[in-house]
């Protein structure tokens, strides 16, 4: 189980040792309450401008609840204000750049995981992004409490050690999301333990995915953002422009190469 970090943890170190860090209570209680009111009355209202499709059937929960991206590019609406905020909200940029230095903000993501939902396989974010020189960083925030009953994410330690893996075919049945790393004998994946405000930051690399959400009346909703470092000089056109700790739009090269999976193997985001 990966649980919270104790107090005084050298967040660099163990980032760099696992590709993963659990922080408690990085968001207080009443920002996390106005953060699940805003995006639960945005999808259920006007959900058109946010949503990205995933193909699902129109009878499957995650039509009604489909997944929101790079809220922040929305400021007209309450979810595009908070969700610019908290990207750089200085308790978790903070964190960020203890870890791997300054940055920028790629993408913003909330997901809605509703009770019944398909989970999304195994995969490695910078497939995605295809940040260059160095890797993105995720930060995961639960808004929900976060386990394995409602399909909390797994992450598989040390896996940001290796090279970026080609993904196979999923499991449609628990996954909707159509492609999944299989994992090599050994290597297994770790659920999460999490509080609401809690924040995992993981490495770009990091194997993760999650199963689906099994139970009958529990949501597991996650406000997610990626960031690059500053000295980034390539990334996916469909995360430009980053966005600078003072708000500042800003434009790198488009990395317009196949990547690791060979030539032709292009994804436009999101991941």
């Amino acid at each position: 189980m990966i649980t919270p970090t104790a107090p005084g943890t050298n967040l660099k170190r163990s980032y760099e040792e696992n590709g993963v860090v659990n922080i408690a209570g990085v968001l207080e209680p009443a920002e996390v309450d106005a953060i699940r009111d805003a995006f639960m009355a945005q999808v259920e209202g006007n959900r058109t401008s946010l949503a990205h499709d995933d193909h699902v059937p129109d009878d499957d929960i995650l039509a009604r609840y489909p997944r929101f991206i790079h809220p922040h590019r929305h400021p007209e609406l309450e979810v595009g204000r908070l969700a610019l905020k908290y990207m750089l909200d200085r308790r978790i940029l903070d964190k960020v750049e203890a870890t791997i230095g300054p940055v920028n903000g790629a993408q913003s993501m909330f997901y809605f995981k509703p009770p019944n939902a398909r989970g999304q396989a195994l995969h490695q974010d910078n497939l995605f992004l295809q940040s260059h020189p160095e890797t993105c960083i995720a930060v995961w925030i639960a808004i929900d409490p976060v386990d394995e009953d409602n399909g909390g994410l797994q992450v598989v330690l040390g896996s940001h050690k290796y090279e970026l893996v080609c993904p196979g075919d999923a499991d449609s049945e628990t996954s909707f999301s159509r492609q999944a790393i299989h994992l090599p004998n050994g290597m297994i994946a770790e659920q999460t333990l999490m509080a609401p405000g809690d924040a995992l930051l993981f490495h770009g690399s990091m194997v993760h995915g999650s199963g689906p959400n099994r139970t009958a009346d529990r949501f597991r909703r996650s406000l997610i953002f990626h960031y690059v470092p500053q000295s980034s000089t390539k990334i996916a056109k469909f995360y430009l422009p980053l966005i600078s700790r003072t708000g500042k739009e800003i434009f790198v090269s488009e990395s317009t190469e196949g990547g690791v999976c060979g030539e032709g193997f292009v994804l436009s985001g999101p991941h």
